[in-house]
């Protein structure tokens, strides 16, 4: 019998059997009613809860700003009545007002100039092909064009500047940047970048790039291709460094995925910045971007829009869906900064424009598998994305780490849609385990999504410290771990932080990601997306595709309101150069007015006034979106509808896991091995007692690993092997890992030296925790080793410590 807790608990209710007919028993006919009830109660309590966190969020934050503005200006107003109460009719406020108007003066001409100027890197950018705004010099290793399925992707070799020597034995980076509208070099347009942290610690540095359009016919699976060959010719390029780390931001991020995912054996730890994997996922009231396809359009309107470019997308188009998430920014704030800030702000502003306008082309089958397999139809996660026919990407298939760095201030791909797919993919971190596999994430409070991979603090930090622990990463225990940078010493160069990994539950996972209780909504949009998309190809786009020809879709292509905004602005022949003879005029006599001018702070105030303003109706603008999301898609209706893409992938239950055939060979084989089995074993299960590692401690690990002595004479791939299996007998049956070390060390001798080694990794007994240290007598009392009170500091594997020649 099923028993439902709440008469309005809706996910009950959805799992009822239904084995009567609700028009002939009323008691069924009941069930169904109430039901429906509970998914109409469960939709308006979403849309309540939406509306309430939307509303609360508006208030706080737009109170404060207004209470601070208001100030503001009450001290602009007093500066101004002190002014002129000063002197005598007001000497004191006409001399203030004088030195405004001619500050003013002066900034819109340089403001202007400025202008013009980014108009003129526009036009030139678009007339070399929109090139890399990388700041570094390079050389083509390869090109994409030129392989046998031929795409407008390269691969470009980054050449260090002076002064800095690369090591050809260091692990190369190979860095992917995002192909969303906007071209490539994001990554490495200045010194304290992704490239520059890689370069600055010796590594050989590549740089993933694309042309602006791409090739007749290239498709999404072109493009992974390409890039599994990239990898292929760094590998070629470095043969005695360990595999490549790949990089990929953003859109860059789930393409590595894919690369990996497909191309298993070929890449080292990856790494995704801010990467939209999980699209579906999000926060109640907060994450608005994820509902533009059940608002806007499906799946047609890129469709729609290629078929307008003559086939091709034009990523201008998504450059102004990324302005419209913040139109304060994007239309006055951005300006009102380069004007405030002329003096200092002009060479950063046109260094970012140059980057930012520059559009990029997408085919019209790229754009719609980005679209259906990832964004609409969110099918990567659900194991069910197919690169081509007949090729499915399963996400479980990567067998390098994977580094997931997220934002809580990223309003793009918040942690939800960025750290989701684990969960989705995953029954929990037990498979994650059996399956060999690292995923470590990094968790940032506040940058934003473009500060992940361009700000200059996040690579001072977050990327320099994830590139100087890669290494130690593939020395941890197969699991899910989140790397936590702690503790500072040291400033500038000489500054350093502390950094420790610590393990992980899907618990801890789904306090941050939620249980995407809304995703069913989602699903409802996916079907009629794909509804839509195959009534246009029917019926509209014949007719759209007889009436476009290269020569209109080259005017729309230009006609842009973002290119016409900056192509406008060019202003060549007499006008450009008057324009520049008069900033030059100015900048020769410049007069900054001072900074308490009370007409200055007056300005000032009032700039943040409408800033506010603009932001208040942007906030309203997406409590709108969502409310009409939910209303639209939440209802019983639309529920029943997507039902059929509601489902996520199959997932073993926790019970079944301990049946998996890698766990049963792993088991079988407990009592087999040597000294390496054994000491692998132990730094498993002292990790398993701590709980989080040190990097320190994972330091000294992978020296281990990678030194001299038993451990020499293992390849990366069997050593990752070995830790996998111990992994899993340390893990489901623990108890007997212990018992059975005898079994692997009957020699006395090796037992004394893994007891060694085994308490040289945790560090002086004083730091360990009583866990770890628990469990190292438990060791050497299983394995009939005395007491100990001593400290392991050297490495027992040193060469002249097994001889007996060192200290």
């Amino acid at each position: 019998m099923n028993v439902v807790q709440s008469p309005l608990d809706a996910a009950a209710l959805l799992k009822l059997p239904m084995d009567g007919d609700p028009r002939t028993d009323p008691g069924l006919a009941l069930q169904e009613a109430t039901r429906l009830m509970a998914e109409v109660s469960a939709q308006s309590d979403l849309m309540l809860r939406a509306a309430s966190r939307q509303g609360a969020t508006i208030a706080e934050t737009h109170q404060a700003r207004l209470q601070d503005t208001l100030q503001r200006l009450a001290g602009a107003a007093g500066a101004l009545s002190h002014a002129w109460s000063a002197q005598a009719g007001g000497g004191a406020l006409a001399a203030a007002w004088s030195e405004y108007l001619r500050d003013r003066a002066e900034r819109f001409a340089l403001t202007a100039d400025a202008l013009r100027e980014r108009g003129e890197i526009f036009v030139a950018h678009e007339e070399a092909g929109c090139p890399p705004v990388l700041i570094y010099d390079y050389e083509i290793a390869m090109d994409g064009a030129a392989l046998p399925r031929p795409c407008n992707y390269q691969l470009l070799a980054i050449t260090p500047p002076p002064g800095v020597a690369l090591d050809p034995t260091k692990r190369p980076y190979v860095i992917i940047d995002p192909r969303a509208g906007h071209g490539a070099g994001i990554g490495g347009f200045k010194a304290d970048s992704q490239v520059g942290v890689a370069l600055k610690q010796g590594h050989p540095t590549y740089f993933v790039s694309f042309r602006r359009d791409p090739e007749p016919g290239q498709t999404l699976a072109d493009v992974t291709r390409a890039e599994a060959e990239f990898v292929r010719e760094v590998q070629r390029r470095h043969p005695q460094a360990p595999k490549p780390v790949v990089i990929g931001n953003c859109q860059g991020g789930w393409a590595t995925l894919l690369l990996a995912a497909t191309n298993p054996d070929i890449t080292g730890p990856i790494v995704l910045n801010g990467a939209p994997v999980q699209p579906w996922a999000g926060e109640v009231g907060t994450n608005v971007m994820r509902y533009n396809a059940g608002v806007m359009a499906g799946a047609w309107a890129p469709m729609f829009l290629s078929d307008l470019g003559g086939g091709v997308f034009d990523g201008a188009h998504l450059v102004e869906n990324f302005e419209k998430l913040n139109p304060s920014r994007s239309y006055f704030t951005k300006y009102y900064d380069l004007f405030s800030k002329i003096d200092s702000e002009r060479g950063r502003f046109l260094e970012f424009e140059r980057w930012w306008g520059g559009f990029f082309r997408l085919n019209e089958s790229e754009i719609r598998w980005i679209v259906e397999q990832i964004f609409v139809g969110n099918r990567l996660v659900r194991g069910m994305a197919q690169l081509e026919p007949g090729r499915t990407v399963d996400v479980k298939n990567v067998r390098s780490p994977i580094i997931v760095f997220a934002s809580h201030g990223d309003n793009i791909t918040p942690p939800q849609q960025a750290l989701g797919w684990i969960v989705g993919s995953y029954a929990d971190e037990q498979e994650i385990r059996i399956r060999g596999q690292r995923i470590v994430y990094m968790m940032h409070e506040e940058v934003g999504h473009l500060g992940i991979f361009v700000s200059a603090k996040i690579a001072q930090k977050e990327h320099t410290q994830m590139a100087s622990v890669m290494e130690t990463i593939e020395a941890l225990p197969p699991g899910l771990f989140e790397m936590r940078i702690e503790s500072a010493t040291g400033e500038g160069q000489a500054r350093s932080f502390t950094v420790s990994f610590a393990e992980r539950r899907f618990d801890d996972l789904r306090k941050i990601c939620g249980e995407g209780r809304d995703e069913n909504a989602f699903a409802a949009v996916a079907r009629a997306s794909e509804l839509q998309a195959e009534l246009y190809a029917t019926f509209m786009r014949p007719m759209v595709r007889a009436m476009v020809t290269p020569a209109a879709a080259e005017l729309a292509r230009r006609m842009h309101p973002l290119r016409v905004q900056r192509g406008m602005a060019a202003a060549p022949g007499p006008m450009g150069a008057m324009m520049k003879m008069m900033a030059s005029a100015v900048a020769r006599d410049r007069q900054p007015a001072a900074q308490d001018n009370p007409f200055v702070a007056a300005e000032s105030a009032a700039a943040e006034l409408l800033e506010q303003t603009i932001d208040v109706a942007r906030d309203l603008r997406d409590m709108l979106y969502e409310q009409t999301f939910f209303a639209l898609w939440g209802g019983p209706l639309a529920r029943a509808y997507g039902a059929s893409h509601a489902h996520g992938r199959t997932r073993k239950l926790s019970a079944e896991l301990k049946g998996l055939p890698e766990v049963v060979s792993a088991v079988q084989r407990i009592e087999e091995g040597g000294f390496v089995e054994a000491v692998i074993r132990m730094l498993v299960l002292l990790a398993d007692s701590r709980g989080d590692v040190r990097r320190d401690r994972l330091e000294r690990s992978a020296g281990l690993m990678a030194g001299d002595g038993p451990f020499a004479q293992l390849s990366p791939e069997r050593r990752a092997l070995v830790i996998r299996e111990q992994s899993l007998i340390a893990t489901f049956e623990r108890e007997r890992a212990f018992e059975t070390l005898p079994k692997l060390l009957p020699d006395p001798e090796d037992r004394a030296l893994a007891m060694r080694v085994a308490r040289y990794v945790p560090g002086r007994i004083d730091e360990m925790a009583p866990a770890t240290l628990d469990a190292l007598r438990r060791m050497a009392a299983i394995l009939e080793q005395p007491p100990f009170t001593d400290d392991v500091i050297e490495n027992p594997l040193r060469p002249a410590l097994l001889t007996g020649d060192g200290a």
